[in-house]
């Protein structure tokens, strides 16, 4: 969620400096994590909230509909779509050897990169069995068709609820568009060898010229190919 709360403060217009974590003896146990003068905050709707109640709210057009509306898809998101992300980036062997590891080692100190990987590896695993797992799922294949299934599903009403505007909302983009952001641009923008989510996102060219208009006006990056 670093990209969608980086999105967040670019659309409220937060002073928001990004900095790495890149030594894990420090480093907190919940990312992302935001710092002001003392104030210590984790978790991405506590970080909201500490900047809406500092006046940067990417929100103060919305109507109470479309507030409950922000709330009801993120939970989806959270629902349907972080467990195949986190299958994706962790889980799916492929990626993880050739993509996710040894980024993430390359961000660690030695000896804990040969460590904290696999851990990491492991938890996630173990977080998908603990919300997916049991009947009628009996086996780790079953369970992993089924959060593909329910990802590629919240993908299309994604898809489908965006229709043809710029933002989720109109032409402002939200809080939702932030939360959207964050879970898309891993997926759109990262070569994996196994690409079963990427594939089905680039079937909604809706979404992706979404992720790609926020990585140009926003990021002022490129969006030719994979990054």
């Amino acid at each position: 969620m670093c990209w969608g709360m980086s999105a967040y403060a670019k659309f409220s217009g937060a002073p928001l400096t990004l900095n790495m974590i890149n030594s894990s003896w420090r480093a907190p146990k919940d990312v992302p994590v935001l710092i002001s003068e003392d104030i210590v905050i984790s978790q991405p709707a506590k970080i909201l909230n500490f900047l809406r109640k500092q006046k940067y709210n990417a929100d103060y057009e919305l109507s109470a509909k479309q507030g409950a509306d922000t709330l009801a898809y993120i939970a989806l998101l959270e629902e349907k779509l972080f467990p195949a992300l986190l299958h994706t980036f962790w889980v799916e062997a492929e990626n993880y050897c050739s993509v996710t590891k040894p980024w993430f080692a390359s961000r660690i100190a030695f000896p804990l990169s040969l460590y904290l990987p696999g851990k990491m590896s492991r938890e996630a695993l173990n977080r998908i069995l603990l919300t997916r797992g049991g009947p009628p799922l009996y086996s780790l294949t079953e369970v992993e068709a089924q959060i593909y299934r329910d990802a590629k599903e919240c993908l299309n009403l994604l898809s489908k609820r965006l229709g043809t505007t710029q933002f989720f909302f109109g032409d402002t983009p939200t809080t939702l568009d932030a939360f959207v952001f964050g879970f898309l641009a891993p997926i759109y923008k990262v070569c994996f060898p196994r690409v079963q989510l990427q594939e089905h996102l680039k079937q909604l060219p809706n979404l992706c010229r979404f992720c790609d208009d926020i990585l140009t006006c926003y990021f002022r990056l490129t969006v030719s190919g994979n990054n």
